[in-house]
């Protein structure tokens, strides 16, 4: 009797976490997310295959690095992954086994994601089919290939936390704050770093010249001259629907990609990212990078 208790208790239990897996609703707030940052452009070869079976190259100036698969096949992606380990990996920038992950992965934006947006994600990866793809070594070149090196990096530049919201600011200024820095990461490719590889935080969002892959990343602070500090709230609204800008010029790039995903978000959510942008305050830069007019935020 015991053991038919027993049983019929880890049944339920199996079929209670089954449901909350295929959980059609946290799937699709899932892949809301997952398109909002973009991450098919790096995990799909940058949007060149309809899974995120890995494969992209990322050129920087310590290697190039590979973005793995994330689909749910148990040999080659996440399949074996718990969603706890998932988390781990986004938000704490350590993989299934304990290692660190290099910080070309941005966990150092995603730990500001909140548990339950990561937990939504990996809820839509999961639902995904699985592709047996092998992932591809980094190529990283010595030193910057070794692992064990990461731990005096993230103590210097990784700071771990979920994104606190500013009770001084509104609901729409606090959301798009969020969705501009855990979700978008727009901070990682919009901002200098220094000889080390972490961004200068004292210039977040002031360009960077000769960013990933040596594309241009434009100042997207408030400055008039040098920035974004003449658009207006709608100006960045349709740059994020369209990829237009102000000019009438569409955006190229790496900026392209990331219109895909902002493309697909609500009108509310692309408007909360614009009072926000429009609220970081102004850095002069010596000059635009050359091609910002083709590639601007965020």
């Amino acid at each position: 009797m015991r053991t038919s208790r027993w049983l019929a208790g880890a049944w339920l239990a199996c079929a209670i976490a089954g449901a909350q897996a295929a959980d059609p609703a946290a799937v699709a707030r899932g892949k809301y997310l997952f398109e909002a940052g973009d991450c098919i452009g790096c995990h799909a070869g940058n949007g060149t295959s309809a899974a995120p079976s890995g494969g992209l190259g990322l050129d920087t100036p310590f290697g190039k690095f590979r973005a793995p698969n994330i689909t749910p096949d148990k040999q080659y992606g996440i399949g074996l992954w718990s969603e706890p380990e998932f988390r781990r990996a986004l938000r704490e920038g350590v993989g299934k086994h304990g290692e660190y992950l290099f910080p070309v992965f941005p966990y150092t934006s995603f730990t500001r994601m909140t548990d339950g947006d990561a937990a939504d994600i990996y809820a839509y990866l999961m639902s995904l089919p699985p592709v047996a793809a092998p992932n591809k070594p980094h190529e990283a070149k010595a030193p910057f290939g070794w692992r064990s090196l990461l731990l005096g990096w993230r103590t210097l530049f990784f700071n771990e936390g979920v994104k606190t919201p500013d009770a001084t600011r509104s609901a729409e200024w606090n959301r798009g704050d969020y969705l501009v820095h855990a979700v978008g990461h727009c901070e990682e490719c919009h901002t200098p770093r220094n000889a080390l590889g972490a961004t200068k935080s004292s210039m977040a969002f002031s360009g960077n010249v000769g960013g990933p892959d040596g594309q241009n990343a434009p100042n997207i602070t408030s400055d008039v001259a040098t920035g974004i500090g003449d658009w207006s709230i709608a100006d960045i609204q349709t740059l994020l629907k369209t990829g237009m800008t102000p000019d009438s010029d569409l955006v190229g790039s790496g900026m392209k990609a990331v219109v895909r995903g902002t493309s697909k978000l609500t009108d509310a959510d692309r408007r909360a990212m614009a009072v926000y942008l429009k609220s970081v305050p102004p850095i002069r830069v010596e000059a635009k990078p050359k091609s910002a007019a083709k590639s601007p935020p965020p």
